[in-house]
């Protein structure tokens, strides 16, 4: 006969469970700020992470692999990975949990499991701290200066230096900065310090300097004049959308690179995981980072493609609005964006279709697509209607999508949605560009429907971070 829990004893169980995660968090922000080594949990953050949130993962965690998994296997593998003499580098908790519940003998021993499935983190090369400038400070410039200084760590990655800006820098122009960057309506609090260095036209930033810089020019900055050296110029300010204009960034005295935040052309167009293998950036010094539609559907795309080809097909996508279009009905250059944004369901185009045969060459010319924003500030859906080479049932598609997510070199890219109840606001924070809802695909033979959600600023940026490390050859040693 199965015990039944009193509540005396589900009181002690979940006091038992806050002790062991409080202990567990306290493992994983010394491992971050004392050794660069970030614990993620099916790669999800959980640095600077609270008691609530920790849980609320380990029970994704569980039915995500359908394995036990708790937090006390999670706090038993963290001191495991804290007796290891390991270099930088990001290592899944969650996929270490999972392997020992595949292999219960050999992971009775914890630190001999650990030692054996990280072996390779030896072998693995130091790397050089890459300076980086943000060129525009925008929705995306300010996420990713939240999320360059937040993973600042020891600073043996990616060194947030200076934000360049148009107009001058005054008092009271850096206060707004500041406060923009420490207050968001979308995405809450950030969670660290910023203050403002009038004297030095600099915001102080968790404690480090990073200057502000004003210019109408990008190539009569001198980067040198501030300790700034072969830096990687992030731009964001959809200003410079080709070759020729981006490589104005490169006559800059200290800049050696350059990656844009949006499509661009005649460089390469690159979605983290699906093709940044393919240019070397020893020899290529531009690279664009496509757009956040593009950076949700081509992961999922290619997972369908690989495993069962694309006939043809139609994307749809219900896009937050963005700063583009009108708060209020007024003048534009596109037909409908002039009205007001936040009253209207808006038609407009999208060349995310066309753009995904930029990774994936074999689709150029099998999808159209369009969208219409809707009246939400973030959280996108792409709808894709697909025909496939071969037929297929939901069954089919899920398994192969979940597979992905868990292993390969897509997890960093889909996340595998299991919630009956996901809806836009739920995906806001979220680090992968794909958020594939499984509870939503359609099948009928050869004709599937599936729903990938994104968040259109929060998750494109941290694929321009993957972009930005493989960009600087500042990637760690990985374990997923």
């Amino acid at each position: 006969m199965s015990t039944i829990l009193n509540y005396e004893e589900e009181v002690l169980l979940q006091a038992k469970n806050r002790r062991a995660t409080v202990e567990f968090m306290t493992i994983v922000n010394d491992l971050w700020y004392d050794k660069s080594i970030e614990l993620v949990l099916f790669r999800n953050t959980l640095v600077d992470k609270r008691t609530s949130e920790v849980l609320n993962l380990i029970n994704y965690a569980k039915e995500f692999v359908s394995k036990p998994i708790s937090i006390e296997d999670a706090l038993d593998i963290a001191k495991a990975i804290q007796e290891i003499d390991l270099p930088s580098s990001k290592l899944d908790i969650g996929k270490l949990a999972y392997e020992c519940h595949l292999c219960p003998k050999k992971g009775a021993d914890k630190v001999a499991f650990v030692k054996d499935k990280l072996k390779e983190a030896t072998a693995s090369k130091n790397i050089k701290p890459k300076d980086v400038v943000l060129y525009g400070f925008g929705r995306i410039g300010r996420l990713l200066a939240r999320e360059l200084m937040s993973k600042m760590g020891k600073g043996s990655q990616l060194r947030l230096r200076a934000i360049v800006t148009r107009g001058e820098i005054n008092e009271k122009v850096l206060n707004k900065r500041a406060s923009l960057l420490s207050i968001d309506s979308v995405h809450g609090d950030f969670l660290g310090t910023v203050q403002t260095d009038v004297d030095n036209n600099a915001l102080i930033i968790n404690g480090t300097t990073v200057h502000m810089i004003s210019a109408g020019k990008p190539e009569d900055i001198d980067y040198t004049k501030y300790g700034i050296n072969d830096a990687l110029i992030i731009d964001n300010t959809g200003a410079f959308r080709d070759d020729v204009a981006l490589a104005r960034h490169l006559k800059a005295n200290g800049a050696s690179k350059v990656l844009l935040t949006a499509p661009g052309k005649g460089i390469p167009n690159i979605v983290h995981g699906v093709n940044h293998k393919q240019f070397n950036p020893d020899t290529v010094d531009i690279f664009s980072a496509a757009s956040c539609t593009t950076n949700a559907i081509t992961p999922v795309l290619k997972v369908l493609e690989d495993n069962f080809g694309i006939k043809k097909g139609h994307l749809e996508t219900i896009h937050a609005y963005t700063n583009d279009q009108n708060l209020v009905d007024n003048m534009h250059s596109k037909h409908r964006r002039g009205r007001a944004a936040a009253l209207n369901m808006v038609i407009t185009e999208t060349g995310a279709g066309a753009a995904v045969s930029k990774a994936i060459p074999a689709l150029k010319g099998k999808l159209t697509s369009n969208a219409i924003r809707v009246p939400v500030p973030n959280g996108s859906l792409a709808i894709l209607n697909l025909q496939l080479g071969t037929k297929v049932t939901k069954e089919r598609v899920n398994s192969i999508i979940k597979k992905y997510a868990l292993e390969g070199d897509l997890v960093e890219q889909i996340k595998y949605s299991m919630d009956n109840e996901l809806v836009s606001s739920d995906i806001i924070g979220s680090t992968a560009p794909s958020i594939f809802d499984s509870k939503s695909t359609i099948t009928d033979l050869e004709t599937i429907v599936i729903y990938v959600w994104y968040d259109n600023e929060y998750g494109y940026s941290h694929q321009v971070m993957r972009l930005a490390k493989h960009i600087a050859k500042v990637r760690r040693y990985t374990y997923y």
